[in-house]
């Protein structure tokens, strides 16, 4: 008789390749993580990994057994939370991929609201950039991400417009511009700013919202680039320089600290959308989870599908 957790375990070594870093994900030690391979691959009667020194790959068996393990591991997960759901309660594990903003703002609120309905459901949140938050997704890792709409597509996804996510331009307090009602676009170029990674929801969403003023963000004094909104937030208090930062961040962070600039013509904004694979037969707790969030009062909605 095959035996789900076995075959959980060879999952998470097919998809590191990596016996440690399966044991590390499953909170197993590593002789215990070859054991359930070396008794998978006895009841097969063939190797499901090639073994050369700490490397490992798969073998033509291993590779046609990992999409039925997964539907397998997948569906007694679903059963197990199926029949305790019939005492009365939903029962489960949510995984859940966030990019930065999201998931320090955002998510934080929803998963609180959520449990208080479901406290019977363990919650899992992963911060990463919006691309591999999406591949999270795409390939299983994740239930549902919280994110920027990603570059790339994925079959098999769907894709839901959550709320408009506000950013705002701010200066020190002490800034010429903290006591001016409005400045000229092209007044930007004599300013000097803390920007994000090019592959950041805002800093794509800013570059957009430039352009369409006329302004060349590339032709822009950068003195830092900074990996979170949090810390350009702070630089700017501290008197560093400008940055574009969401207004969630600054309410929380910053507000009364440092002075937001309006620019003429420019209304910047990205939209936060909710993703789910939909593959595969929703669990229970999934499918609650889905159901909060496209009734949950306080964030708008727009629903869109959007499939790879």
């Amino acid at each position: 008789m095959l035996d789900a957790h076995q075959l959980n375990v060879f999952l998470v070594a097919a998809e590191t390749l990596n016996f440690t870093q399966a044991a590390s994900r499953l909170h197993m030690s590593q002789p215990s993580v070859s054991q359930h391979i070396l008794s998978l691959e006895q009841h097969f009667e063939q190797p499901l990994f090639i073994r050369s020194g700490r490397n490992i790959q798969l073998t033509d068996a291993g590779t046609a057994l990992m999409p039925l393990a997964k539907e397998l591991v997948n569906r007694s997960v679903q059963i197990e939370e199926v029949m305790k759901s019939l005492e009365g309660e939903v029962h489960g594990h949510l995984m859940i991929g966030c990019s930065t903003t999201p998931g320090k703002y955002i998510l934080p609120q929803l998963l609180a609201r959520f449990h208080r309905l479901y406290p019977k459901v363990t919650l899992s949140c992963q911060v990463a950039s919006q691309q591999v938050s999406f591949e999270m997704v795409c390939t299983g890792h994740a239930h549902f991400a919280l994110l920027s709409k990603p570059n790339a597509t994925c079959k098999g996804v769907e894709l839901q417009e959550f709320m408009d996510d506000e950013i705002l331009l701010i200066a020190p307090l002490t800034h010429p511009w903290a006591q001016r009602q409005e400045i000229e676009p092209e007044e930007l170029y004599t300013a000097t700013f803390i920007l994000r990674e090019e592959d950041s929801g805002t800093q794509v969403a800013v570059r957009s919202g430039l352009s369409q003023v006329g302004v060349d963000i590339d032709q822009l004094e950068k003195l830092l680039e900074l990996g979170n909104s949090e810390a350009i937030a702070m630089a700017v208090q501290e008197g560093l320089g400008l940055g574009f930062v969401s207004k969630v961040v600054v309410e929380r962070l910053v507000k009364a600290r440092v002075a937001p600039v309006s620019v003429r013509g420019l209304d910047l904004r990205r939209k936060i959308y909710i993703s789910r694979s939909v593959r595969r037969p929703a669990t229970t707790a999934q499918m609650a989870f889905w159901d909060f969030i496209i009734n949950i009062e306080g964030f708008p909605m727009i629903g869109v599908y959007y499939d790879g």
